[in-house]
Formats: C-alpha cells, structure tokens, sequence
C-alpha cells in the first residue's frame, strides 16, 4: 500500500468536502435567481415548463449519455489493465477519480489519486502510476485533436457567441490560451512517456535543483522515472490497443457534451436547428473549466452555462435552470455517488493497512527471534 492511500485512510472522509461544492453552486445560482428577479417572472418560466413525453424522455436521454461516458471511462481502464480489472471494479475506480475530480478544484484535478485507487483494486503502484499518465495524455490529446476539427465545421460568430461583447472577447481569448498551454502539455506528455522520455528526464532532474522547486524536488524527480517507466511499457503495445483506449477516450467526452444536446430537445424545442452549435459549445465550456478554482467548477459551471448559452435559449432565466439540470446530470449525481463509496472504500483500505501493519510486525518479530537463535 502506498504513503498516499495511508494518508487518506487515517485521514478520514470529510463531509466539508462534498457540501462545499454543493453550497458553492446553489450560492451562484441563487444569487443569478434574485439578480435577474427583476427582469423576469420566474414563476411563470416555471409554470412554462411542461414535463410531457418529451421533456421526460430527454432527461433520462441524459442519464443514458452519461452512462455511456462511464462506460467509455471503465472500458477505458480495463483495456488499459490488460483486463486484469473486471468491470465492476474499473466502474468504481472510474466513480472513485470522478468524485475526486468532483471535490478539488478543475485547475487541479483528481487523478493524481487514481493511481491510489487503482492500487486498491489490486494493480502495483509502479504500474497504476504508469495507466494514470496515459489516461492524462489520452484526455489532453482528445483535446488538441478535436478541437481544432469542432473549430473548422462550426462558424466563428456561432461558436464564440455573436456581438462583440465582453463576454464573447473574453471567453474566446479564455478559450485559446487554455488550449494552447493543453497543446503544450499534450507534447511534453507525449514526448516524456513515448518519445524522448529520458531527455524529459533529465530537463526535470536540473528543474528539481532549482532553489524555488526544491520543495517539490521529490515529486519532480518522481514524475521523471515515471515517465521513463511508462515509455517502456507503452511503446510494446500495438496499434489495436491504442485504438481501443483512445475510442474508450472519445467516447467518454462525446457522451458528456451530449447532455446539453438532449436538454436542449427537451426544454428548448426552438433551439433544434442549432444541435452541432449546442454540441460545438460544450468544447469551449469545458476548456475554460480547466483552469477553475472552485472545487468541480462549482458555482463558475452554472454561471458560465447560463452566460453562453443565453442567447439561444431566449431567457436568463430558462438558461440557468438548463445549467441546474445539466449540473445535476454531470455533477451533483456522481457527487452523491462518490459519497456513499468513499467511506466504504476508505474503511476496506484502512482494513488492508492495518493487516499489512501486523504483517509487518510479526515478521521483524519472527526476524528478531531467528538472530536470537543463532
């Protein structure tokens, strides 16, 4: 068992964690609810809203998306293991890293802990280390490849919002410095764990001896062996894996930015000749949620939905109850989910830590008594 799965298994589950993000978003939405009090009725949007046959099939469309991006995420990690997982456990490893990735902010992200889950579930840390790098550069290279293409297809005044406005200027400028600095990890991944591994090496070795990054000299130096160790295991496989992580990948991301498309036919009949500029829109959404502070992009989530896809839902006040629906679908429900696993998980690990003390023990002991002996 690793330092870091010691650490979270005497440390406890903490409730803060999971109520932060909750209180964070409702905060933002009720403050968007009374500023836009005076401009319209929110009783009569609610009253507008009719659950007939189509609003209903398309929430649980909704649900049906997101299963297919955990579907995507746990065929993912089985393929990744040379299917040592079995599926139930690469569906609680993926539920475990989206919880975390729920609770710690989007600009750091959970999946650093995902080799500590993958652990748990029988895979040895080296290599558990080794799967969550790839699964980073898989996630990033989706990024800098399919952006460009949503780019191309999609006219410039749709996919940025028309008008000029400040809003518009600012989500693109947003938009395109995120992605270059995603494009500039994506090589630096892809040239530390497949092409020149040990150069990055090296180049993070003289970084760990800087004065200001002596701190983290360890981690630095970590990250360098990982890498090379991960390059020897990768550059084995054949393209047919490659294929299948990276369709497990896509399929992941497609299903996630589906949601809105769905909401969308349910709740805003209108906006049905719009479809690819609702589904381009989710690109850019999801790019500047990278760099967000808040834990799971709780509260800047719903402001940004409500913002951007204003102008094609009519009314401030319909688009943030899409945003309250789609957060519920994407967000709260793998909230919820995390937090009934997580003390579970956390107890079975704190089990095995305390066991594997015992072991230990006994056998200093049994290596005590023998020099004894002799």
């Amino acid at each position: 068992m690793t330092d870091n799965s010691r650490s979270l298994s005497k440390g406890g589950f903490s409730v803060w964690k999971v109520f932060l993000p909750i209180l964070i978003g409702l905060t933002v939405v009720g403050l968007m609810f009374w500023h836009d009090a005076g401009k319209e009725n929110f009783e009569d949007i609610w009253s507008g809203i009719h659950l007939d046959g189509r609003v209903v099939l398309c929430i649980i469309m909704g649900f049906i998306c997101m299963f297919g991006r955990d579907y995507g995420l746990t065929w993912r990690f089985r393929a990744l293991t040379d299917k040592k997982l079995s599926w139930s456990q690469a569906w609680r490893v993926d539920m475990l890293c989206e919880f975390t990735n729920c609770v710690t902010p989007s600009a750091v992200g959970g999946s650093s802990l995902g080799m500590v889950f993958l652990n748990s579930q029988g895979i040895e840390i080296g290599r558990a280390t080794t799967l969550m790098l790839t699964t980073l550069f898989l996630d990033e290279l989706f990024f800098v490849l399919a952006c460009p293409v949503i780019i191309l297809l999609s006219l410039h005044s749709d996919i940025f919002a028309s008008g000029g406005t400040g809003f518009s200027h600012g989500i693109r400028f947003t938009f395109w410095t995120v992605y270059m600095l995603i494009f500039i990890w994506t090589f630096l991944l892809f040239a530390g764990i497949i092409w020149k591994p040990v150069w990055i090496q090296k180049t993070l070795t003289r970084i760990s001896g800087w004065k200001i990054a002596r701190k983290w000299s360890d981690q630095i130096s970590g990250l360098g062996y990982n890498m090379v160790a991960t390059s020897r295991e990768l550059r084995l496989k054949p393209f047919r894996f490659w294929l299948e992580v990276f369709c497990g990948t896509a399929l992941s991301w497609m299903s996630r930015y589906l949601v809105v498309n769905v909401l969308f036919l349910g709740f805003v009949p209108s906006a049905d000749p719009y479809q690819w500029t609702i589904f381009a829109r989710q690109f850019v959404i999801w790019v500047v949620l990278m760099v967000s502070p808040t834990p799971g992009g709780a509260g800047l989530s719903e402001w940004l939905f409500s913002e951007y896809y204003g102008d094609m839902v009519g009314t401030a006040g319909m688009a943030l109850i899409l945003a309250v629906f789609w957060r519920i679908i994407t967000y709260y429900l793998y909230l919820l989910i995390g937090a009934v696993m997580v003390p579970s998980w956390l107890s079975k690990t704190y089990s095995l830590f305390r066991k594997q003390e015992r072991n230990d023990k006994m056998a200093q002991n049994d290596e005590k008594d023998d020099k004894k002996d002799m």
